[in-house]
């Protein structure tokens, strides 16, 4: 089956010192609005997906980090509507900054154990599994 368009897109579980996991809510406006999602964004012509997220993570929350800093833990491969999304996701325990919300979107600090309690896009559940696993309940 052709796929119409592939969609990079890098995501990150950025964590706090007691091992939470920040998720970001999707503004009003923009596709998928109201569900929870790790923070990231689409991969640029020319750029990495570690350039990606130092990029989105300072646009989007004011959090300052470096592509040494993001340990690659998984990937999914999602087919949407119109276009295939493949996400890779990375962890990052070393940042500057505390992370605000400069989209207009919430933010919430919560535990892997429950991250199933938030409504997510179907691509990022696949990757809760490896967050559990990486860092208990």
């Amino acid at each position: 089956m052709p796929v119409s368009r592939l969609l990079l897109v890098a995501a990150c579980a950025l964590l706090d010192t007691d091992n939470r996991i920040l998720l970001a809510e999707r503004p009003q406006g923009k596709s998928l609005a109201g569900l929870w999602e790790f923070p990231g964004g689409k991969v640029e012509p020319g750029e990495t997906p570690e350039a990606t997220l130092v990029r989105e993570l300072e646009e989007e929350i004011g959090i300052v980090t470096k592509p040494e800093c993001l340990a690659p833990l998984t990937f999914a491969s999602h087919a949407y509507e119109g276009f295939h999304l493949l996400m890779p996701l990375y962890v990052c325990r070393r940042y500057e900054g505390i992370a605000m919300p400069r989209e207009g979107q919430r933010l919430k600090w919560v535990r892997a154990g429950q991250l199933r309690d938030y409504p997510m896009p179907p691509a990022d559940l696949p990757l809760i599994p490896h967050l559990v696993e990486l860092l208990g309940r």
